[in-house]
């Protein structure tokens, strides 16, 4: 056996013999078992976070769609304002409209975390700008 470096990652535990198999003339090992750390999900599971998932990117679509129009017709190229205010009024209108849509729509938004918001939000954002940019032209 080959002595391992102290600094390997990768260290095995040595295997356990019980008792009753080191009598009996073939001994059974018992190895350390791994623990899993991905939680399996059941079908249903699965299939309703697909579905929310695609429910919240076609809310945050059309929201941002909605608020490349509005923004269209009420500034028109926005240059009598500061571009950044128009950005975070957009992002924190659309925040609380999603945040009070998604219950109505059975998604529970207190399960969601930053990367789920940021999520939602870089679609309306996309699609706001994606839609105002087609309209000025």
């Amino acid at each position: 056996m080959s002595k391992q470096n102290p600094k390997s990652k990768s260290r095995r535990e040595p295997a356990k013999i019980t008792e009753a198999a080191a009598e009996s003339p073939v001994a059974k090992v018992e190895t350390p078992e791994k623990k899993s750390l991905i939680k399996e999900r059941t079908p249903e599971e699965k299939k309703k976070e697909h579905r929310d998932g695609i429910i919240k990117t076609i809310v945050a679509s059309i929201l941002g769609t909605i608020a490349g129009v509005l923004v269209f017709s009420l500034y028109g190229a926005g240059e009598d304002r500061i571009w950044y205010a128009v950005l975070m009024i957009v992002i924190g209108l659309t925040y609380y409209i999603q945040k009070l849509i998604y219950p109505q729509l059975k998604i529970n938004t207190k399960e969601f975390k930053f990367k789920d918001w940021f999520y939602v939000e870089f679609i309306v954002m996309d699609f706001f700008l994606v839609i105002w940019t087609l309209l000025l032209n």
